[in-house]
């Protein structure tokens, strides 16, 4: 009845996450764990959500989403504000480290002006993960791993319910394109390495996720085949469109050699 509705939700418990993966073993206890379950399932979940989409299509767009996309509008104005030193050594520009600390103070604010007021506790929390989420700034380096990191992070919103099921599209083709050109930008800006790059192969030295979500796009494509990735013309034409030429533009931008 009506008292039943009116119970509060659940009381749930945060935690400041810390590194759990620390030896080869510790990747069969992570396959096995919740976590995992739930990590992979969104990211499935998403890929069917974006199946044969353009990113150019209609999608609905909630207050939360447009909240995430001004959180990366701001980390994308930080780069403006910090530009690069000048330095030795061509890469790993040390601006960086100033840009990050700047994020690594301000991440919990940032976070809490997403989530609603009741969730307040969850925020240092999810914050960890967008922090992880923008690269290393020891090293001055981005890979794959930090890009899992938003991924966690946008999954943890969706497990609070900040985000919901009618968002799917709206966080691969909003959010997740926004931060792709944001990380894009810290990248060129601060000439920063590739983390863990196994080089040959992987197409991408810095991210992995679009050519999942990318390729779901592309299925029943009429016209649009494998061949035509290193067409320029074609690359050009649909990179709008297309998460995956969009990767493939910018390889063909920040790499040199044949394609």
């Amino acid at each position: 009845g009506a008292s039943e509705e009116a119970a509060p939700p659940l009381q749930q418990n945060f935690m400041i996450p810390r590194k759990e993966i620390n030896m080869v073993s510790d990747m069969a206890k992570w396959k096995r764990s919740q976590a995992y379950a739930d990590y992979m399932g969104f990211i499935l979940t998403l890929n069917e959500g974006v199946r044969g989409k353009k990113l150019t299509c209609e999608y609905k767009v909630s207050e939360p989403i447009e909240k995430l996309v001004a959180l990366l509008n701001t980390l994308d104005r930080w780069i403006d504000e910090t530009p690069p030193v000048d330095q030795p050594s061509r890469f790993g520009n040390k601006a960086f480290r100033t840009w990050y600390s700047k994020l690594d103070q301000e991440a919990e604010k940032l976070v809490a002006a997403v989530i609603p007021k009741h969730l307040a506790d969850a925020a240092p929390e999810v914050a960890l993960y967008l922090k992880e989420s923008v690269g290393n700034s020891t090293r001055i380096d981005y890979g794959t791993g930090h890009e899992a990191a938003f991924a966690a992070f946008l999954c943890c919103l969706c497990k609070i319910g900040v985000l919901r099921v009618d968002d799917q599209m709206a966080i691969v083709f909003k959010v997740f394109n926004r931060y792709l050109e944001v990380m894009r930008k810290l990248q060129k800006t601060y000439r920063m390495e590739p983390a863990g790059s196994q080089g040959v192969w992987g197409l991408d030295d810095f991210q992995f996720l679009p050519f999942i979500w990318g390729s779901s796009q592309l299925i029943d494509h009429p016209n649009l085949e494998p061949r035509h990735f290193v067409d320029e013309k074609v690359v050009n034409e649909n990179h709008k469109d297309f998460m995956f030429l969009e990767c493939i533009l910018f390889i063909t931008e920040v790499r040199s050699g044949k394609f």
